[in-house]
């Protein structure tokens, strides 16, 4: 557990799994914490870390690979630096999640901007769960059936 509080961000940290990757766009839950679009699902990950996450720049948006790396690497630095708080919140309700981070405007913040904003996004993800989480528990309470 010691590892987690480092200011690291290792391979098993990283959301690769292209299988689960499309099941996060077709089934994942997300919103806008603009100008980051967060869409998340709860998954078994085969990993000592509660969340993995992966970063993804439009190609539409960004034209030059080289401004879309940018972006991306300036992202990644801003979760690595503050994601301690947010796995202890994801470990206090024990919950294992892969969610990914799009950007979404055409121009490039600034860093201190972004890093607000994905803050913001980083604290409201447990909640979102949590919320999601209990209503799904109403829905499967109020459609149960036992008559023959």
């Amino acid at each position: 557990m010691e590892e987690l509080n480092r200011f690291t961000f290792k391979k098993a940290e990283r959301l690769t799994h292209k299988i689960l990757i499309g099941k996060l766009f077709s089934e994942g839950k997300g919103f806008i914490c603009y100008p980051f679009r967060i869409v998340w699902k709860e998954a078994n990950l085969n990993s000592e870390y509660p969340a993995q996450v992966a970063i993804t720049v439009s190609k539409r948006s960004f034209k030059k690979a080289v401004t879309r790396n940018l972006l991306k690497r300036r992202i990644r630095e801003i979760y690595r630096l503050n994601k301690t708080e947010f796995y202890s919140e994801l470990e206090i309700i024990n919950v294992r999640l892969a969610f990914m981070i799009v950007y979404l405007p055409k121009t490039i913040l600034k860093t201190s901007e972004m890093e607000d904003k994905l803050i913001k996004a980083l604290k409201r993800l447990p909640k979102e769960y949590e919320k999601h989480s209990q209503l799904s528990e109403k829905d499967d309470s109020v459609h149960h059936d036992t008559s023959n």
